[in-house]
């Protein structure tokens, strides 16, 4: 028996899962400690969600078009949804995202285009970079070298809540032990929407696996206001975006919630 299956004999897929979950949740609720939020009815929250996306397009380019889009409400889902589901009878549709082309900075990859798809891969490549090494100090880095001015500070990021949930879980103190991995793969994406060709809310659903004498896996949807500086896409200053729905993927309801099966160009 290996060290860590020693140190850790009460681990098991059920208790891991619920760590992966409550990591997901942290996010979704915007608080710190393992909390299921509380979800309004799928169908009134799809109607708000039709009536922002309209408003939002009837605005000018602009700020007030941007905070629109970003507060737009997405399809409210429950804790199970993002770790099971029936296979829908038929295939999502899909959206064709570029390939990185080099290393950027704190090794975040990068060298996407500058269009919709390519701020999605790039928000890609910034969540699975902070997610999978789970470290604070790294995650720190990421945000200052991909944040532009303005936008919300490290403290009220997104990613940053689910790797601080992750390290105050058991499964967080085993994370640089032998045999402990979080592994997380784009599997949809969709683009909220967009303002010119320099500004988008681009989302992405990550199916994470994590690892600890056993194994886990859950669905994680993020999105982020990206702008295009410099000639890469950074997270852009405004009140983040409405949490994304964490469905399972392949699913009616993933289809449902407007993901698009990820597939790859370039």
């Amino acid at each position: 028996m290996s060290a860590l299956a020693h140190e850790t004999p009460g681990w098991g897929r059920r208790r891991l899962l619920g760590i992966v979950v409550a990591m997901v949740l942290v996010v979704v609720s915007g608080v710190m400690g393992l909390v299921y939020a509380v979800h309004g009815a799928v169908a009134s929250s799809v109607t708000s969600g039709d009536r922002a996306a309209v408003a939002a397009d009837a605005l000018p380019s602009g700020q007030a078009r941007r905070d629109a889009i970003a507060a737009e409400p997405m399809l409210r889902v429950s804790p199970p949804d993002s770790r099971r589901g029936s296979p829908a009878a038929s295939p999502a549709p899909t959206i064709a995202v570029p390939t990185a082309t080099s290393l950027g900075p704190a090794e975040v990859p990068t060298g996407f285009d500058r269009t919709p798809e390519g701020a999605v891969g790039q928000l890609a490549a910034i969540a699975t970079t902070v997610l999978q090494s789970m470290s604070i100090e790294r995650t720190r880095v990421v945000h200052e070298q991909w944040s532009a001015p303005g936008a919300p500070g490290v403290d009220e990021w997104a990613l940053m809540k689910a790797v601080q949930a992750f390290l105050a879980s058991d499964a967080g103190r085993h994370v640089d032990e032998p045999g402990t991995s979080v592994v997380t793969v784009p599997v949809a994406a969709q683009v909220k929407g967009s303002d010119g060709d320099d500004w988008v809310v681009a989302c992405v659903l990550l199916d994470v696996t994590v690892t600890v004498v056993t194994e886990a896996r859950a669905a994680y949807g993020h999105c982020e206001r990206l702008q295009w500086v410099d000639d890469r896409w950074v997270v852009a200053p405004g009140e983040p975006p409405e949490p994304a729905p964490s469905t399972w993927p392949g699913t009616d309801l993933a289809t449902a919630a407007g993901w698009r099966t990820w597939t790859s160009k370039g």
